[in-house]
């Protein structure tokens, strides 16, 4: 048999409607600030077994038991992240705060006449305020992805949990180009840890609840009776989603991008720069991390920063480039966010950046999510 065919999502992309472009640009809105990174949540075993042990013991064994079982927390909270649940978790929450030069913005609206949000950001800061983590995803949403809002979630959560430990290197490496290879070597990895991450929860998911019910998981002997039976792939198409991320340091910055969605910075001069951008987008499919091996088909870009930090790192899912008549329109908004913070600072840009957002989504009818880190002029420092 041939390969399978690529899972795929399929949107109607609608001709942009002209007379909104005008509405929306230069008007920047904010949801809910980004966070300091939160502290690590205290974890229960992987299997979800009580560590209380019966009986009595002798005071000092005590001390003892209970030492051995603040170490064993330690090392789970360090590094083994197992999930047997599906309700949300707190890596998306953002809080409302500055992360070292930047500060950081957070807003999602849902799409018009839809249920719930597919969509999913994150804005955190980590390394002690030395490098900022942002994300968003967006699942595909269509009926044969009808579980994506989980996948986009967990696309998230995987994504800064990689990140995290990822940026905290890039800020130790910092300006020293000794060990920019090495640091380029480990960007060019971290896709492909997501994905890993990523299938491993939907496989999980899956297996305790099929999203296409209970089947035969082999083929092959029902058309080739002599043939030894074969296992048929896992189908995770049901919890398809697209990736944005970046990290961030004064010294550099790192983008990732599967399907579509938009990364823009804006120069000091109020310049939009799009690092990742393919061209207009012409078709109804985008790629997916439920398709195999989606890491192959990652886009990504590295810059230094010579001249100081970008005044303005903005990550969005498609709802909100495809409100607006055109890709200028678009880039306006951004440049026009830029403006905003610059004479109203951050405090007045996350009060009106609700509104902005759903305008946009008016237009698009898709869900909306924006999350960016931005630096605020001196003259607007309380607004942090």
């Amino acid at each position: 048999m041939g390969q399978a065919r690529r899972p795929r999502r399929r949107r109607h992309r609608g001709r942009r409607r002209q007379e909104h472009a005008q509405g929306v640009p230069r008007q920047p809105r904010t949801g809910a600030a980004a966070g300091e990174e939160p502290a690590p949540a205290r974890r229960r075993h992987p299997l979800d077994v009580h560590r209380r042990r019966q009986g009595r013991l002798h005071p000092q064994g005590r001390r003892r038991h209970q030492a051995d079982d603040a170490d064993r927390r330690a090392v789970d909270d360090q590094g083994r992240r197992r999930h047997l649940v599906s309700g949300p978790e707190t890596t998306t929450e953002a809080v409302a705060t500055a992360a070292g030069p930047w500060t950081l913005l957070d807003g999602a609206v849902k799409g018009v006449a839809k249920k719930y949000s597919q969509d999913r950001g994150a804005a955190l800061s980590v390394a002690d305020g030395r490098a900022v983590v942002l994300a968003v995803a967006d699942g595909h949403g269509s009926a044969a992805h009808f579980r994506s809002d989980l996948g986009s979630r967990w696309a998230v959560e995987e994504f800064t949990a990689c990140a995290r430990t990822f940026a905290h290197e890039v800020a130790r490496v910092g300006a020293d180009a000794a060990g920019w290879p090495g640091l380029r070597a480990e960007a060019r990895g971290l896709p492909r840890q997501v994905g890993h991450r990523w299938r491993e929860r939907a496989l999980l998911h899956d297996a305790n609840s099929p999203a296409h019910g209970a089947r035969s998981r082999a083929f092959g002997t029902a058309c080739c009776p002599g043939a030894q039976a074969r296992e048929e792939p896992p189908d995770l198409a049901a919890y398809g989603s697209t990736l944005i991320g970046a990290v961030l340091t004064r010294d550099m910055v790192f983008c990732w991008q599967l399907g579509d969605g938009d990364v823009v910075f804006v120069d000091g001069d109020g310049v939009p720069h799009t690092p990742l951008s393919t061209g207009p987008d012409l078709g109804d499919e985008t790629d997916s991390l439920c398709e195999p091996e989606p890491w192959r088909k990652t886009r990504s870009h590295w810059q230094p920063f010579t001249g100081g930090v970008p005044p303005c790192l903005l990550i969005s899912t498609d709802g909100l480039s495809k409100s607006f008549a055109d890709d200028q329109g678009f880039l306006d908004f951004a440049t026009g966010l830029h403006e905003r913070v610059t004479e109203q600072g951050v405090a007045a840009v996350r009060t009106q950046l609700p509104d902005w957002l759903a305008r946009a989504a008016r237009f698009s009818g898709d869900d909306t999510t924006l999350v960016g880190a931005v630096t605020a002029p001196a003259q607007h420092s309380d607004a942090t």
